[in-house]
């Protein structure tokens, strides 16, 4: 009722319902994600302080772990502050601009990312089918070149969403079913035609998981059939463990990306908490699991790590 009551008197505030249907689970909601909050921004914020710190670890690989960290970083922080003020507190309200820019940083870490997944693939192909050379082809400025280009991209694909949005009307129903602005449900809210809108982001959404995935896809189909043409039984093992941790990352990261995508938009069956469960995983999955990952499977950095550790 106070949501329905700020509606009617801030015409200019949307209205964020947190998880419709779980709303009496609002507060034991928050433990888990909070916690998985915490723990992932510790664990990212390590790698990054022992990476800064350790000047043997200023490496391409590493630069390429320090970007993914800071777009793993970057996504659940743009969304669970408010997410948990709705569980904790019920703040619900949001102003136009508050909601558009929201949503601007959240996709735009988030195609970032994808981006950043695209560069490891390319680094693990570079890594084992030319190892010779790996050097003189992946520097350190280079990455910070892709990591550049990789940034452009994200703010040139994103930046027309909210302009478009900016544009349309809204009804008198600001009710969002969420816990925060993701770009479908706001277009949802117009009164306006949004035939404009839905379909660019149906191409974004395409156009970046689709093209970033078949590279991926491609970087790894050169690897095995360089790997498959050595008899090496030992070689095709080093092979594995070598991309086994991008491939995790990968499975982690676009998994319940492409779930929540496709049930948002064709799973019109489902129930509506499901669809926000799966968006709010896509960003907590990649924060607490991606430095796991790499700090299990990569020696070098868990015992740099380690040595940290030990100190404190």
């Amino acid at each position: 009722m106070a949501a329905l009551n700020l509606t009617r008197s801030d015409p200019s505030a949307f209205i964020l319902m947190g998880i419709p249907g779980l709303e009496y689970a609002h507060i034991w909601i928050s433990i888990p994600f909070s916690m998985f909050y915490i723990i992932g921004l510790l664990g990212n914020f390590t790698l990054l302080f022992v990476v800064g710190k350790e000047q043997t670890l200023h490496k391409p690989m590493y630069l390429l772990l320090c970007m993914l960290a800071l777009t793993d970083i970057c996504m659940p922080t743009s969304v669970v502050p408010k997410a948990l003020c709705i569980f904790w507190f019920n703040l619900k309200g949001i102003t136009v601009g508050g909601c558009l820019t929201q949503m601007f940083f959240l996709h735009t870490a988030s195609v970032m990312h994808s981006g950043v997944l695209v560069t490891m693939a390319f680094d693990r192909y570079v890594a084992i089918c030319n190892p010779l050379r790996y050097t003189t082809i992946l520097t350190n400025a280079r990455i910070a070149k892709l990591g550049l280009v990789g940034l452009t991209r994200a703010v040139l694909f994103i930046l027309p969403l909210p302009l478009l949005l900016s544009r349309q009307p809204f009804c008198a129903n600001r009710i969002i079913p969420h816990t925060y602005c993701d770009h479908m449900a706001v277009v949802k809210m117009s009164c306006g035609d949004i035939t404009i809108n839905r379909t660019y982001g149906l191409v974004i959404a395409f156009v970046v998981n689709g093209l970033d995935l078949m590279l991926i896809a491609m970087s790894y189909g050169l690897i095995a059939r360089s790997v498959l043409r050595i008899s090496s039984k030992k070689t095709h093992q080093k092979a594995l463990n070598t991309c086994t941790a991008h491939i995790c990352v990968i499975l982690v990261s676009y998994t319940p990306s492409l779930f929540s995508s496709l049930t948002h938009r064709f799973g019109q069956g489902i129930a509506p908490h499901v669809h926000i469960i799966l968006a709010n995983l896509y960003f907590l999955l990649a924060l607490v699991f991606n430095p796991i990952i790499y700090g299990v499977k990569t020696k070098e950095l868990r015992d740099k790590v380690g040595k940290y550790t030990c100190r404190m």
